[in-house]
């Protein structure tokens, strides 16, 4: 069979892509031992303003920095949801409430990186490899917490929701990518049978890209036979609605389906609200409600499995304290964190909340950070998934000793 050169180079990338190339040795199959907890990680990037999200409306700075798209109390028209006399949730989060009012989830505020950085690309690459100020650090954080789990690893233990592998499962253990949108698990070329002949013939062997791709297509069959269950029950052959609910309600699928299925990536962009942020309504509230009804459609969709698993919600640093001429808000420092389901200790704020107060603000007009992001990790690594001390210092190395006191329950 013949093939143009870059044709053939282009559906090989796919092929190998599907899975992480790791390090090809033999024995590291997909017959893993069922998993019992889980950990779900949803990067929002270009930096959600997280003062919008969790507002501080009982400070009375908080209005006075953000006439424009600073959000009212409790009670008044668009006013923000009470959760405890002084912080409120953004009214376009209200499908999280629930979820708050039940204790399954909880805020980490004046949380994020210990680095200066204002660069989205530098903090966003620090955040995924989990060593910040590091530029150098070839893995990501996920790749090494597979590492730390029980063998065997296969490739559909981790997975990430998109076409490309991110940052965060860089490394050498395998791993997965596997879109989840509209069009996830329809035909490819490699599904063409003589296409996937020509290339079972041409990667039979022992060697290492020869083992990716055998791991990449299996993954893939299996990832493509668990969705099919759940096209079928399609509402008329419609088709899926775009963006995170979607997603979000594929991945729950799929986690109650395979529990092979350990961890999970998914990020989203829009979050860069320089202009016309908006208040109540507007740009940040229009990203703010698919994001609030996915994390709450995945809550409902793992069901009883939800208290096996643990969501958290993190950007790679908030933004400034006071508005700008534009009526955005521009790069910042400290910001929140989301943390969902399993035994989070829910329905309060965690960490120590600096205030906005002049002397309090980093370098005079951000909120500062309080809480290392590693911290949170950490703590969700030791508490729900048991891991060790040493095993907490390999996936985070040079992270803070400290754990975040109380975010799980007893």
């Amino acid at each position: 069979m013949l093939m143009h050169r870059r044709r053939f180079l282009t559906l090989a990338g796919a092929a190998a892509g599907l899975a992480a190339t790791g390090s090809g040795r033999p024995g590291r199959g997909l017959a893993a031992v069922p998993a019992k907890r889980r950990l779900v990680v949803v990067m929002l990037r270009g930096a959600v303003d997280g003062l919008n999200l969790v507002a501080p409306y009982g400070d009375p700075l908080y209005r006075e920095m953000r006439p424009t798209i600073g959000l009212a109390a409790p009670g008044a028209d668009d006013g923000v949801l009470d959760l405890d006399g002084h912080f409120g949730l953004h009214p376009a989060l209200a499908p999280l409430m629930p979820l708050w009012r039940e204790r399954r989830l909880a805020f980490v505020h004046a949380c994020g990186s210990p680095d200066p950085t204002r660069s989205h690309f530098d903090a966003q690459d620090f955040m995924e490899s989990g060593t910040p100020g590091v530029r150098a650090t070839a893995d990501g954080w996920m790749n090494r917490l597979i590492a730390a789990l029980p063998a065997p690893h296969g490739p559909t233990q981790a997975l990430g929701l998109g076409a490309t592998r991110p940052r965060i499962l860089a490394g050498r253990q395998p791993n997965s990518n596997f879109p989840l949108g509209p069009n996830a698990g329809k035909p490819g070329p490699l599904d063409r049978a003589a296409v996937a002949s020509a290339f079972s013939e041409l990667y039979s062997g022992s060697d290492a890209m020869s083992l990716a791709y055998r791991q990449g297509q299996e993954a893939r069959r299996e990832l493509v036979d668990d969705l099919a269950a759940e096209r079928a029950v399609a509402d008329n052959g419609a088709p899926a609605p775009a963006g995170f609910p979607a997603l979000a309600a594929r991945l729950a699928d799929l986690l109650v389906r395979d529990e092979r299925i350990q961890l999970a990536f998914a990020d989203l962009g829009g979050w860069d609200t320089h202009v016309d942020q908006g208040g109540a309504k507007g740009q940040l509230a229009s990203h703010l409600q698919p994001l609030a009804e996915g994390l709450a459609g995945l809550a409902k969709g793992l069901g009883p499995k939800l208290d096996d698993t643990v969501i958290l919600v993190m950007s790679e640093f908030g933004r400034t304290a006071r508005e700008n001429g534009n009526r955005g808000t521009d790069h910042g420092h400290g910001n929140l964190l989301m943390v969902l389901g399993g035994r989070v200790a829910g329905g309060r704020l965690h960490g120590e909340w600096p205030g906005l107060g002049p002397d309090a603000l980093y370098q005079g007009r951000d909120l500062a950070v309080t809480t290392d992001f590693r911290s949170v990790i950490a703590t969700a690594l030791e508490r729900h998934l048991g891991l060790a001390d040493r095993q907490v210092a390999m996936v985070l190395p040079r992270a803070p000793a400290s754990l975040l006191a109380g975010l799980f329950a007893a």
